[in-house]
């Protein structure tokens, strides 16, 4: 009888203990899965951190980037137009010489040979009518260009030059001739002192860059204003 009791007290002792571990098994795996939410969100934040740091990686490389370009010189584009790269294209060539003429007795000599004026009155028509650009004698012509009498000679881009002179434009070649040739225009003037006109029609007509020095000393760039004349 007293063995019975003993076994008995055994097995409710190992009921207890069985008991005990089944319950702290359970609270453990309810802590697990009330803990996952928490880590997933652990886990999210650190990747939100790790993609603010590669997104200020990523600014600071286009800054540098955006550094280096500005310290490119101008693309193509604004090249072509300051006149900095060599252009070819449809237009005209204009071949210009001193008369052959004699001048009569009391005329001035002067008359019969090319002046500044006379190329520029060529150039103006040549511009009017829609030339994109323009050398004379291998001297490209931008708005810092000057053409001025220098002695006998030309002076183009501070390089002087003497007769004959040869102009090319490119453009529209039948409106750019058109544009010299008209009646009363700059091609008679001329020929009434005998000052000679060749006009050549070409579909590949070359000119080329400006070679000068471009550099503004005293202007800045600014605000645009408005209702200033």
């Amino acid at each position: 009888m007293k063995n019975i009791k003993q076994g008995r007290w055994s097995i409710a002792c190992v009921c207890m203990v069985l008991g005990f571990m089944l319950a702290v098994q359970f609270r453990s795996t309810e802590d697990m899965k009330q803990s996952i939410p928490y880590q997933r969100l652990e886990e999210l934040s650190d990747r939100l951190l790790q993609a603010e740091k590669d997104r200020d990686l990523l600014r600071e490389e286009l800054r540098a980037i955006k550094g280096r370009q500005a310290a490119l010189p101008v693309d193509d584009e604004l090249r072509l137009k300051a006149g900095l790269v060599p252009l070819e294209g449809p237009g005209i060539i204009v071949r210009m010489d001193d008369s052959t003429q004699k001048s009569k007795a009391g005329e001035n000599p002067n008359l019969y040979v090319i002046h500044d004026d006379d190329i520029l009155k060529v150039i103006n028509e040549l511009r009017a009518a829609g030339a994109e650009a323009i050398s004379i004698n291998g001297q490209r012509l931008v708005g810092t260009s000057e053409i001025r009498c220098a002695g006998p000679t030309l002076s183009v881009n501070n390089v002087r030059s003497a007769a004959p002179f040869e102009i090319h434009a490119i453009g529209d070649k039948t409106t750019l001739e058109n544009a010299l040739k008209m009646r009363g225009g700059v091609t008679e003037t001329l020929k009434v002192w005998g000052i000679q006109m060749e006009i050549t029609v070409s579909d590949n007509v070359y000119v080329p860059p400006y070679k000068g020095l471009q550099k503004h000393e005293y202007a800045q760039a600014a605000a645009e204003r408005e209702g200033t004349k």
